[in-house]
């Protein structure tokens, strides 16, 4: 959070908490600051900020960092912090719902590799109804194709290969295209979403 004095506003808070609490689906307004999401939070030591303060920003009104913080970025979404609460407030939808909104105010990803993981997993979930490991790994490096060029894809492929490998030899890796049934249906709510949305992606 910002070092300066705070300055709460109805005016400009309110649309932005409402906004946040209708797309997560959580009750921001309940959390009363116990902290027991922050000392369970697996990644707030290194993203400085935690869930307890993410909701504060939200709560009063402080849209731009809330929409640039690190930990939305860096959320694994282990739901500890939804676990640990006596109000059940699930950050990680709250994060979700955060890079939605940055995505579509158009400011820059604090990570762009997590922003391009992302968007290659809902394509290919929206294809198959599931994530196919060969799609998925294609529509990934071709959104690092897009925003560094084929030098950030042979990075990208060296640093993961090791990891390729061990997922092979331990079967957690299939080159095969499942499907699943209700494609159609699947398709029809992920265009329902992004007319909700006001988008095409």
């Amino acid at each position: 959070m910002s070092n300066s004095t705070l300055k709460y506003s109805v005016e400009t808070s309110n649309p932005f908490l409402e906004e946040v609490m209708e797309r997560s689906g959580q009750n921001l307004r309940s959390c009363y600051q116990c902290r027991r999401c922050a000392a369970g939070c697996p990644v707030g030591d290194e993203t400085v900020v935690t869930p307890d303060r993410l909701i504060r920003m939200i709560l009063l009104g402080e849209k731009e960092e809330a929409l640039k913080n690190l930990l939305s970025w860096k959320c694994v979404a282990c739901y500890t912090c939804g676990t640990r609460c006596p109000n059940n407030i699930q950050t990680a939808r709250i994060n979700e719902a955060l890079k939605q909104m940055a995505k579509e105010a158009h400011i820059e990803p604090v990570i762009p590799k997590v922003a391009s993981f992302h968007s290659a997993f809902m394509k290919s979930v929206a294809h198959f109804g599931r994530s196919n490991e060969l799609e998925f790994m294609a529509l990934y490096e071709l959104e690092n194709f897009k925003k560094g060029g084929i030098n950030a894809v042979m990075d990208d492929l060296k640093s993961t290969s090791k990891l390729g490998k061990a997922m092979l030899k331990k079967k957690r890796m299939h080159f095969k295209l499942d499907k699943t049934k209700g494609r159609s249906e699947i398709k029809r709510l992920y265009k329902k979403s992004a007319e909700k949305r006001g988008s095409k992606d």
